[in-house]
């Protein structure tokens, strides 16, 4: 059953492929995984926003409503496919002046500024190197910024996701809580 069920929900493939999102930003999931409602506790007006690995805009588009005018999200991800599908949905919803797209290297996410926010949305579990890519996170993130996790429970066990919150912690983020998101395994962190 192991191997049926690494076939079907994709486990041990590292990178979402395009056709893939689509599943992954419809009216069902939103209904399920409000975007505007789960990052409004996170997201103040004039923020910087690091989305990483955010496919194609499910959190960015409503993270660019949210830092109005003033602010700012940066999304980044290895697929320059993904970021031009999020600057073509950027530019109907009426955003793409708040919205920067950064193609990530092999072993660099290629951002420079530091960020108020930072999500990884069920995208971790792809990254080969988590230890890095959690120190990579905790040094573009400000002091008393947040950063939040969250892995798909179909997709990551929670033995998995523990492992990923210790190396987190291991690279110097602060545990403050396991937000409850539909469908997801979450911990957000503070640096401090």
């Amino acid at each position: 059953m192991s191997k049926i069920g690494d076939l079907l929900f994709f486990r041990k493939h590292h990178v979402c492929p395009r056709w893939l999102c689509f599943t992954f930003d419809n009216r069902i999931r939103r209904l399920l995984q409000d975007p505007d409602r789960i990052m409004n506790s996170f997201i103040r007006p004039g923020d910087t926003v690091v989305d990483v690995g955010p496919g194609i805009g499910f959190f960015t588009i409503a993270m660019a409503r949210l830092v109005g005018d003033g602010g700012r999200v940066i999304a980044v991800d290895i697929q320059e496919k993904m970021l031009k599908a999020i600057l073509e949905r950027a530019q109907r919803a009426g955003v793409s002046n708040r919205i920067r797209t950064v193609l990530a290297g092999e072993n660099s996410l290629n951002v420079t500024v530091l960020a108020d926010f930072i999500l990884a949305f069920w995208m971790a579990h792809e990254v080969p190197d988590q230890e890095r890519f959690y120190a990579g996170l905790h040094t573009i993130l400000k002091e008393g910024g947040r950063f939040l996790l969250a892995e798909p429970k179909l997709h990551v066990t929670k033995t998995q996701f523990d492992m990923s919150v210790s190396l987190a912690q291991k690279s110097g983020f602060d545990l403050l809580e396991r937000p409850a998101i539909s469908l997801s395994h979450a911990a957000l962190f503070l640096k401090h």
